[in-house]
């Protein structure tokens, strides 16, 4: 698959990236009508449960790929061992002006400007319904609609939980997307107290916080504890970064992924991990490509991770390969699974 890549993704990055995304849609649906072209990699060593949610392994795909839930089956197939859909906004919203997506392939990166561009959570449950049993769990990524006034930001996140409550495995807060106007604005900590105590009254399900990598330590860390405090049950770090310093030729708006964020993820990653391990599920996403980085952030104390930048750049078999790379690396360290590995760094 690794070499079919290599010639498709001439093709792909030939084309206006949104179209090769679409492009990359139609292969996956297609892969999910026809479950046996690809076999998942599957090892015992990978399984894990968390808060009641059986994983098959712990390499995640992230929001933002999936975003109307319409390649579960695809991605299914690949061997991710849960796929984030979303973000879903109540209401359907075409997102920021296009071009709102680009590509730096020397780095490795991309930077996006999309702006929650989705057909509404009605349409995602609809289709979540519909998707036969899968190995990987899903998790539902919530947002505010960009006309809605971050005053009424709350009736709004309310609105869109209550509607997908029994399609997901586990549910994200969206705070922390630097493309929905003073959406960070959120991160605060009486907001987000109020946030998850609403949602504590609407579900017992698993509840997420996803943050932003470029708040001030002092205030990151508070607004996790509020989260936690008010019923969350962990944190997801991070999101993309407004440092455009990080990437040559970046443009002045959008959010940066990938390889040139990974040293900032990682570092944000573990202040949380020191201030929480132990206190909530931590998830790190961030720059990560290969085997040794997710195998890092895992001793760091995440008990998986997402990818999302890496999955564009090195394809389908991404998945496989870094699952069988973590099982040598497990070997090596001469621990039974994975959840051995969790924290022991």
């Amino acid at each position: 698959m690794g070499r079919f890549y290599n010639l498709a993704k001439k093709l792909l990055f030939s084309l206006e990236p949104e179209s090769a995304h679409t492009l990359a849609e139609q292969v996956l649906k297609l892969l999910g009508w026809c479950p046996y072209l690809v076999r998942p990699y599957q090892h015992p060593m990978l399984e894990n449960t968390i808060l009641g949610m059986s994983m098959p392994n712990p390499i995640c795909l992230a929001a933002g790929f999936d975003k109307d839930a319409t390649m579960l089956a695809g991605l299914n197939q690949l061997g991710f061992g849960g796929v984030e859909v979303g973000t879903a906004t109540p209401r359907p919203q075409y997102g920021n002006p296009k071009p709102r997506l680009f590509r730096f392939p020397k780095q490795e990166s991309l930077q996006n400007a999309m702006g929650f561009n989705n057909k509404g959570v009605a349409r995602l449950v609809a289709r979540l319904e519909r998707v036969r049993p899968l190995a990987c769990m899903v998790g539902v990524n919530v947002g505010k609609n960009k006309e809605t006034p971050l005053e009424h930001a709350l009736k709004d996140y309310q609105q869109a939980l209550q509607a997908s409550l029994g399609v997901g495995n586990y549910y994200v807060f969206n705070l922390s997307s630097p493309n929905t106007p003073n959406l960070r604005d959120l991160q605060n900590n009486a907001f987000v107290g109020e946030l998850f105590s609403m949602a504590r009254t609407l579900t017992h399900k698993p509840l997420f916080l996803k943050v932003a990598p470029d708040l001030p330590s002092d205030a990151l860390l508070k607004v996790c504890a509020s989260a936690l405090e008010h019923g969350a049950h962990g944190i997801i770090a991070t999101n993309t970064t407004l440092d455009y310093a990080l990437l040559p030729g970046a443009k002045p708006f959008g959010g940066i992924s990938g390889q040139v964020l990974k040293t900032k993820s990682r570092e944000v990653f573990k202040q949380i991990a020191q201030a929480f391990f132990g206190k909530a599920v931590l998830v790190s996403v961030g720059g990560i490509d290969s085997a040794q980085e997710a195998y890092e952030r895992i001793k760091m104390g995440a008990h998986f991770v997402q990818i999302f930048t890496g999955f564009i750049y090195q394809g389908p078999s991404i998945c496989r390969q870094i699952n069988q790379d973590i099982v040598k690396l497990l070997q090596r360290d001469a621990l039974d699974s994975i959840q051995d590995a969790i924290g022991i760094g």
